[in-house]
Formats: C-alpha cells, sequence, structure tokens
C-alpha cells in the first residue's frame, strides 16, 4: 500500500488542533489505559491498521497487557475489563456506529452509571476524535511501520 499524501505536511494547522484535542482528552484525568483501549477498540471497527499499530504500542508502553489487547474485540465474553471500561467500550461501539446504532439509550445509561458529566464530554470527544484520527489515516492510506523481519 502506498500513501496518498502526508497529511501532516498538507494541512499542519488542522492536523495541530485535532492534536490539542487529543492532548486535551489526555490532560482531562481519564484514565491513560481506558484511552488507549478506546482508541484502539475503534480503530478496530474502522479496520485502520496505522491507528491500531499506534494504540497498541502506546497501551503496552503505559502498561496494557497483552492479554487484554488480543481480548479486546471480544471484550463482551471476557472477565479481563472493569465495569467502568465495559461502558466505555460500549460507548465507543455505539458511537462510532452511530448510523446504525443512533446512541442507544442502555448504552448511555451504562457509561452515566461510571462517569461524571465531564468525563462523559471527555470520553465522547475521544471517541469522535479517534473516529476522526481514522478516517484521515485510511483516507490518505497512512502506512504503520513494519520491522523489515515481519515484512518477509
Amino acid at each position: 500500500m502506498k500513501p496518498r499524501m502526508n497529511f501532516f505536511q498538507a494541512a499542519p494547522e488542522t492536523i495541530k488542533a485535532l492534536v490539542a484535542v487529543e492532548n486535551q482528552i489526555t490532560a482531562s484525568g481519564l484514565e491513560q489505559s481506558l484511552i488507549e483501549l478506546v482508541k484502539t477498540r475503534a480503530s478496530q471497527i474502522n479496520g485502520c491498521a496505522y491507528c491500531i499499530h499506534m494504540h497498541t504500542e502506546d497501551a503496552r508502553k503505559h502498561g496494557e497487557t497483552e492479554q487484554r489487547l488480543y481480548l479486546l474485540n471480544a471484550w463482551r465474553e471476557s472477565p479481563l475489563y472493569s465495569d467502568r471500561e465495559r461502558a466505555a467500550l460500549a460507548w465507543t461501539e455505539a458511537l462510532t456506529h452511530i448510523a446504525e446504532t443512533h446512541a442507544p439509550d442502555a448504552d448511555y445509561e451504562a457509561v452515566r452509571a461510571h462517569f461524571s458529566d465531564a468525563e462523559l464530554v471527555n470520553l465522547t470527544t475521544l471517541i469522535g476524535a479517534i473516529n476522526a484520527w481514522n478516517r484521515i489515516a485510511i483516507g490518505f492510506r497512512a502506512v504503520h511501520p513494519v520491522k523489515a523481519k515481519a515484512a518477509a
């Protein structure tokens, strides 16, 4: 796969604005582990290899386990995730599939039980931001780093 363009160079101010949103979310008080799980799950749904690669590496750097990363796409069937994480992951899926789900009341009530108003706004903004990044990376065919041995 060949990248279509370097979007960082093409519109640096726009990308800086999206990075600023990311920085705000990181500083918001949401757990870093939760942030990376949400980013990875949305990226799995959207099929964004570039973002899956980036956020699983970031998650590992912040202490996430291999087992939880491997089972993330089956989180509903695994006891490895807290109730707060489950609520966030359900909300992530609902908003990532917004055209089909229309953000169901049940998912909203579940996430409200575990997040304050400010946390819920930050979580929802995080989900919107990773979906924007996924569309940018997929649309412009961003290619994740490949180790020489892995490519062979």
